[in-house]
């Protein structure tokens, strides 16, 4: 796929949602990193579920300090993995509130630091919560990149290195959230809906599906 290609890709995309944005609920940068947390092999909707009843009577580190480990766990166990994510809540929740003052940290390596967050979550928060202009590669954006030939790699580490080097800057922003939403409701894993796909003549993947005939 050449740049021109890509330009036009991001462009209809744009044109299309002007302002995309997580599906994710929350209200502060706390919020949206233990709502990305929680949602590791888990739907949007699910966390937002969760989150719901979580974020009302705990939306700090301290407050969910305060409600402990069972505590935390009780509001959060319709999710995936609940145990483990709890622990791990708790844990980061005890790094922000001694070595950062209750506040999400800005930088990567901090936010890495945290146990649970690795870098596809460190890059939502920095741009979602902070406006950086990170990428995130999840299993949506990854196949997209590849299906489509916008930045094939073997890796979502890959991935990320070449989408960082080939989306237009003026993209580059709301390149994560309009690639997830392509790839949640469009380029799905088994049936992608190509027939009423934006970007379709543009796309490198040879195997389209047509849409359904009509009767």
């Amino acid at each position: 796929m050449n740049n021109d290609k890509r330009r036009e890709i991001f462009t209809r995309w744009r044109a299309a949602n002007p302002h995309p944005a997580t599906e994710l609920n929350y209200r502060t940068p706390f919020e949206l990193l233990i709502a990305v947390i929680l949602s590791a092999q888990a739907t949007d909707k699910g966390v937002n579920k969760a989150t719901a009843l979580l974020f009302p009577v705990a939306d700090t580190p301290q407050a969910i300090l305060d409600l402990g480990l069972e505590g935390l766990k009780g509001y959060i166990r319709t999710i995936g993995l609940y145990n483990s994510k709890a622990e791990n809540i708790i844990r980061t929740c005890r790094i922000l509130m001694d070595q950062w003052q209750g506040e999400v940290p800005r930088e990567r390596a901090a936010l890495e630091a945290l146990p649970g967050v690795g870098r596809k979550t460190a890059n939502v928060v920095l741009n979602t919560a902070f406006g950086e202009p990170t990428i995130a590669v999840d299993t949506h954006i990854f196949r997209v990149a590849n299906r489509t030939g916008i930045a094939p790699g073997k890796t979502p580490s890959a991935v990320e290195t070449r989408l960082l080097r080939v989306v237009p800057a003026e993209f580059r922003q709301d390149a994560h959230h309009w690639m997830i939403l392509h790839g949640r409701y469009t380029c799905t894993a088994r049936a992608p809906k190509c027939g009423q796909c934006l970007i379709a003549d543009l796309c490198d993947f040879k195997d389209k599906v047509p849409s359904p005939a009509s009767t």
